[in-house]
């Protein structure tokens, strides 16, 4: 079948981004009748553009407050008649319904409208549109004979196709224009069940964990490559918004504005973010430095800089070409305390940076400088992983913890400022692949023992990177000890007080080792592995 003749157009558009350059073209230079309804048909008769009213065309008036104007046969029959098929085009024909052989469509602003914090309940309903999804639909199914249009910026290539091609649409692009309608559609849908089920479920999570959970991606980059260099990788957005979320989404990885730098890797996204979300967890003026998913500095301090310096100094050598997160705005004596050190710059993620920061980072043209706008809280959204053919998700590790229902349940109890070591090491360790075992001293860390098959061999490792520093300092255990040589370890190194969550069945055991060195244990009552 030959491509048909663009000779009828039905326009309905809420951005009417080029509507009137783009009808008023198809009208002009190809003679096309213009079918348009409500506000679009007011702004294209406006612009001197030839219009027939929707109700010209369907013999039925707009009613409703516009919800019916389009569900008509004579629009649905013109969009899905069968061209190549008789029967078709003579019960046309019998029925008095002419030929629609394009549709431009674009929806009502569904997540645009939700996304509003005083949007009422009705609003979001009246937004919800019908007749556009079914417009696209029926146009896009008949794709044989009918071009459907979705985005304005679509317009300038398809006027240059029809001009090549003595007026019609190629079979190519109407393909190519139908599955971008079943694409918008299908989002569409997906954030109206979204918004839909956190409004009508009191208890949101249970919405989070529903039995048939949609997730749409969009395409942010292309990446060089993934984890090694013949990996194929690519990064993607989830989207659309949640408007019942209580985190700033703008303020997340996924959406902060790179002010600098060479593109960022796969691996950059991993460890930023593994950076991004352990910096979270503090209220304080906090530095975090990883490399390979893992910390190697963390500080807090009164002063942002300060906080930077102490966590480099907490492993220089494995800080460099490290990842850096900040959850204060980045002054230009941080980046001259980091040019100072000679630390390599691979990535820095912060909510802000002062221009005579930006400035200095400019010397290293090839740093990635991210900013997010803010900082939210730790958590807020569902974590997800993929295994073989499934995703797993879960909450956030995000639990509400009281210090003052932690328990002691050694002899000694911890001094204030052991205690306020031990509260810093407990969020640090939160971001530390299990089994962790974290050393800090004056709300810095000196050791950590990560990833290990059994505990004992962490709380070595961090022994051993801590050195002479271990003596007075305090240590996390991210789970329970099942023993008590991870304790023996950390005791004979010189470590004086350890918070962990307890309930081994051999905390006997580990407490009669605590109360024989006069080291005094925390027990949080809930645990922190980081897989």
């Amino acid at each position: 079948m030959a491509d048909p003749k663009v000779k009828r157009v039905l326009v309905s558009v809420t951005d009417k981004t080029g509507i009137v350059e783009f009808a008023g073209a198809l009208a002009q230079e190809f003679g096309a009748e213009i079918v348009s309804t409500g506000g679009t048909a007011k702004a294209l008769e406006a612009a001197g553009v030839p219009t027939r009213a929707i109700d010209e065309l369907t013999g039925f008036p707009e009613m409703m407050d516009g919800r019916v104007k389009t569900l008509h046969p004579r629009v649905h029959g013109g969009l899905l008649a069968r061209r190549d098929l008789p029967s078709h085009m003579a019960a046309a024909q019998e029925h008095g319904i002419g030929m629609i052989d394009m549709v431009v469509v674009n929806l009502y602003a569904f997540t645009a409208t939700v996304a509003k914090p005083d949007v009422t309940f009705a609003d979001a309903i009246e937004n919800i549109d019908i007749g556009g999804p079914s417009m696209l639909r029926s146009a896009a199914k008949n794709h044989a004979s009918v071009a459907v249009v979705t985005n304005p910026a679509s317009y300038s290539s398809i006027l240059e196709e029809l001009r090549a091609n003595d007026g019609a649409t190629t079979l190519a692009t109407r393909k190519r224009l139908a599955l971008e309608v079943f694409r918008l559609t299908s989002a569409y849908d997906n954030a109206i069940y979204n918004w839909l089920g956190l409004e009508l479920d009191s208890a949101a999570s249970n919405h989070a964990f529903a039995d048939d959970k949609r997730l749409f991606l969009s395409k942010v980059q292309d990446l060089r490559y993934g984890e090694n260099p013949h990996q194929s990788a690519v990064f993607y957005r989830n989207e659309p918004k949640n408007p019942r979320c209580k985190i700033r989404t703008e303020w997340q990885l996924a959406n902060a504005q790179q002010l600098q730098g060479k593109e960022l890797s796969y691996n950059n996204y991993l460890d930023l973010d593994a950076a991004w979300s352990g910096v979270r967890e503090f209220s304080e003026p906090t530095a975090v430095i990883v490399k390979h998913l893992t910390p190697c500095g963390v500080a807090s301090d009164a002063n942002i800089t300060q906080a930077y310096s102490r966590a480099h100094a907490c492993d220089p050598v494995s800080a460099y070409g490290g990842v850096m997160a900040f959850n204060r705005e980045v002054p230009a004596s941080l980046v001259e305390a980091i040019y100072a050190n000679g630390q390599f710059i691979e990535a820095i993620i912060a909510p802000s940076y002062e221009p005579a920061a930006v400035e200095l980072f400019a010397q290293k043209p090839n740093a990635r400088v991210l900013a997010t706008g803010g900082v939210n809280p730790a958590g807020g959204m569902l974590d997800f992983r993929s295994v073989e053919g499934g995703i797993l998700a879960q909450t956030p590790d995000t639990v509400a913890e009281d210090p003052a229902a932690f328990t002691v349940p050694t002899l000694r109890q911890p001094t204030p400022a052991e205690l306020e070591d031990l509260l810093f090491a407990w969020k640090a360790c939160k971001t530390v692949k299990s089994n962790a075992i974290l050393i800090a001293k004056d709300k810095a860390t000196i050791g950590t023992g990560a990833g290990q098959p059994n505990r004992v061999n962490s709380a070595k490792i961090a022994v051993e990177q801590a050195g002479e520093k271990a003596a007075g300092a305090v240590a996390a255990s991210d789970a329970f000890m099942p023993f008590a040589d991870s304790l023996e370890v950390l005791i004979a190194a010189g470590v004086t007080a350890v918070i962990q969550p307890g309930g081994s069945i051999r905390d006997d055991e580990v407490l009669a080792a605590a109360n024989a060195a006069g080291v005094a244990l925390v027990f949080t009552g809930h645990r922190h592995f980081r897989h």
